[in-house]
């Protein structure tokens, strides 16, 4: 946790920001796996710890902006909750840790919602994305389920992503803890991976890692040698002769700052002439990327252009062919590189997707791509200093993806299928870094992970 200070600065930039109203802010809560009794891990509401810090379920706040008010709502413990779950401070001095002085038991919520709805207060709430909070939401502001996502709060989720988007100091700092245990997942897998090793065993090593360092995943392990499955979450083939592992996973720290990398590799301990030469057409997009990040540009154009140099690379292999700057305004370039370039990353992995794309990654000025690939491009608008991004371009090759745009005849001129017979189980590269944009450039977050062909090669031998 911040300090109160931290939290109370917040939340006075969100009332000058927004002016006048409530602003509700709903915590999560347990979610029963199985059974009530048997919960996932619980995770809190990330604007919720933003704004709160308070990372424990049953939780709830209001900000009412015009009565200058602030109160927590939360229960104390029973004897049979201590009993089974030990003890823990009081609402009252959990609000306090904060800078929050008021607090009521959770009951009370809705007859403060009542009262302000009575009056014709305006109440803000951010798009909820939790069963049970979307069933509160529709009791206390008679709202139906169906509608909730469009009755959220436009000013508020707008003030939200502004303040978050734009990471201080400490929760760099906090980020980069997150990266240092990122890392030695990473090495850990690259130094054990060897013929014959199971990918459960990986990700299970990876995981422990991860438990390790303090925190958890940042989000499910993929570790495969099916690359060209973008998310792939399954760890049931056993590592063989000739197949690259991709490996996408980071730590999240106990506060929940997210690391997020990727790291493609040989199994053998050295890359064929056929992965390397696909490698560093990637490396080249990744390293590049990077180098041009600063104030000022706009993501999309970054992601344009890491899709045109791995186009020519493609091309100088006799996989593509034509003019590349066509091809990729045209969208044929996604046959090997269907995603966008990165996203915002910070208190989740995808920085507040919870609040709408829209309105984290794109703006008035920047609208989204109607094409294949491009289309998914989450972060696009124009960087300023303190975002934390990732740069994460990819080269697959997608058996049904391939037979699909063959027997359709797509941009035929531009890519050579004959030449992609070679490559059908060839599987997908990706490499990944988090960076951070600074006043005047770039800072790439975490100690170095290997990334170039000798560097990989040195760890795995």
């Amino acid at each position: 946790m911040f300090s109160a200070n931290t939290y109370q600065s917040r939340r006075d930039q969100l009332k000058k920001d927004l002016g006048s109203g409530l602003v509700l802010f709903l915590g999560n809560n347990d979610l029963g796996m199985n059974y009530p009794g048997n919960t996932y891990h619980f995770r809190q509401d990330s604007s919720f710890l933003y704004f709160f810090g308070i990372d424990k379920p049953g939780l709830a706040a209001i900000i009412d902006i015009d009565a200058n008010r602030e109160i927590l709502f939360g229960d104390d413990l029973s004897m049979e909750d201590i009993v089974w779950m030990g003890t823990m401070p009081s609402i009252k001095q959990l609000g306090a840790q904060v800078g929050v002085q008021e607090t009521l038991q959770f009951r009370r919520l809705a007859g403060v919602v009542k009262n302000a709805r009575k009056s014709g207060q305006s109440i803000h709430f951010l798009p909820p994305y939790r069963d049970a909070n979307k069933l509160l939401l529709k009791d206390l502001l008679n709202i139906p389920l169906p509608k909730l996502k469009e009755a959220a709060s436009v000013p508020l989720i707008r003030a939200v992503v502004d303040q978050r988007s734009v990471k201080s100091a400490e929760e760099i700092a906090e980020m980069e803890r997150a990266l240092r245990t990122t890392g030695h997942m990473h090495t850990a897998a690259m130094r054990e991976a060897q013929i014959g090793t199971s990918e459960a065993a990986l990700a299970g090593l990876v995981t422990g890692v991860a438990v390790a360092g303090g925190g958890n995943l940042s989000y499910p392990v993929i570790l495969t040698t099916d690359g060209q499955i973008l998310h792939n979450h399954h760890h049931h083939h056993t590592l063989e002769k000739g197949r690259l592992l991709l490996g996408d996973f980071g730590a999240e720290t106990a506060m929940h700052y997210a690391g997020d990398i990727t790291r493609t590799f040989p199994v053998d301990r050295k890359f064929t002439t056929k992965q390397r030469e696909i490698y560093e057409i990637v490396l080249d997009a990744e390293v590049h990327a990077i180098a041009t990040l600063k104030p000022g540009i706009t993501y999309q154009s970054v992601h344009l252009e890491a899709a045109l140099r791995m186009a020519e690379g493609l091309k100088k292999l006799g996989l593509m062919q034509g003019d590349m700057q066509e091809a990729v305004q045209l969208g044929a370039h996604a046959l090997f590189f269907p995603h966008g370039l990165g996203h915002m990353i910070g208190l989740d992995v995808h920085d507040m997707e919870d609040l709408g794309e829209q309105y984290v990654g794109y703006d008035e000025t920047v609208q989204r791509s109607t094409l294949f690939g491009t289309a998914y491009l989450r972060l696009a608008r124009q960087l300023q200093p303190g975002f934390v991004l990732t740069v994460e371009p990819g080269l697959y090759f997608i058996p049904q993806l391939i037979d699909q745009w063959k027997r359709k005849k797509m941009f035929e001129q531009f890519i050579n299928y004959p030449a992609l017979k070679k490559y059908r189980d060839f599987g997908g590269i990706r490499i990944e870094d988090n960076v951070l944009i600074t006043k005047d450039g770039h800072r790439v977050l975490g100690d170095p992970i290997p990334k170039t062909v000798a560097d990989v090669e040195a760890l795995r031998s």
